[in-house]
């Protein structure tokens, strides 16, 4: 993927040392080719940008995956007749940074952005060594595409899960593109002068340029400090009895 001037400068000058991170793009698109979809071009950005500084990426395309609805570790073992999904959990695990990418129908996220929310949700009942959410230690974003309305919508549904299940959100967490009001063009589209839609769109890519930097300096920040203190968020603690001075009203004198 060709960064623009702007971007080539800011990682030409990077001296921060973001190798050891690893980041897991999600493309949500309906489309089964990954290679076709819109919401890929723009994730491509973000991938670029990564692995110019060291972050090892990789890439799941939802639409073949293999990856049913539904709310458990293993839909298998809930009437399905195969499941994509422990595979990528494992790829999940073992990533600093998720980003999600989503193409935009009628204003929201796909269907198919839904079914991932809801399988990382499933998981949200396993905790990590210190009492804390399995996502703690794990930094997120989303990148949204279309040629309608409902980028920010998009974006405050998916930081918003994210966020609950555990997941750091730096500022500035979101980008995307969506071009004129009504039927066009969507990003990446060849246009009749030779160009690509959306692609000198300052807008868009500044956004995306800011929100790449800040998953990569969050995630590095995380991983340095061994991730969150765990007074106040160990959820064993909280089981065995401990309330980490929060008073039961009940108890005062």
């Amino acid at each position: 993927m060709t960064l623009s001037e702007k971007q080539e400068a800011l990682c030409t000058a990077n001296e921060t040392d973001f190798s050891g991170l690893s980041a897991l793009l999600f493309n949500t698109s309906l489309k089964l080719d990954a290679g076709d979809s819109h919401t890929q071009i723009l994730l491509n950005v973000v991938a670029e940008m990564m692995q110019r500084n060291g972050v090892a990426v990789e890439h799941v395309n939802m639409a073949s995956a293999g990856v049913p609805a539904g709310v458990y570790p293993d839909m298998t073992e809930h009437g399905h007749d195969s499941d994509g999904w422990p595979a990528i959990w494992d790829r999940v695990q073992a990533a600093d940074i998720l980003v999600i990418g989503t193409p935009l129908w009628l204003g929201e996220e796909s269907s198919l952005c839904r079914v991932l929310i809801e399988r990382l949700y499933g998981m949200s009942g396993m905790l990590n060594d210190k009492g804390q959410s399995i996502y703690y230690g794990k930094v997120g974003g989303c990148v949204v595409t279309g040629n309608e309305d409902g980028i920010k919508h998009a974006a405050m549904t998916i930081g918003y899960a994210l966020s609950h299940l555990g997941v750091t959100i730096p500022p500035q967490a979101d980008c995307g593109w969506i071009g004129e009001a009504g039927p066009g063009p969507s990003f990446g589209d060849a246009l009749e002068d030779g160009t690509r839609a959306g692609f000198d769109n300052d807008f868009t890519q500044r956004n995306t340029t800011i929100m790449t930097w800040n998953l990569m300096h969050m995630a590095r920040m995380l991983k340095q400090a061994g991730g969150l203190p765990n007074h106040g968020n160990d959820r064993r603690a909280w089981a065995a009895g401990c309330r980490f001075d929060y008073d039961n009203p009940e108890h005062r004198s």
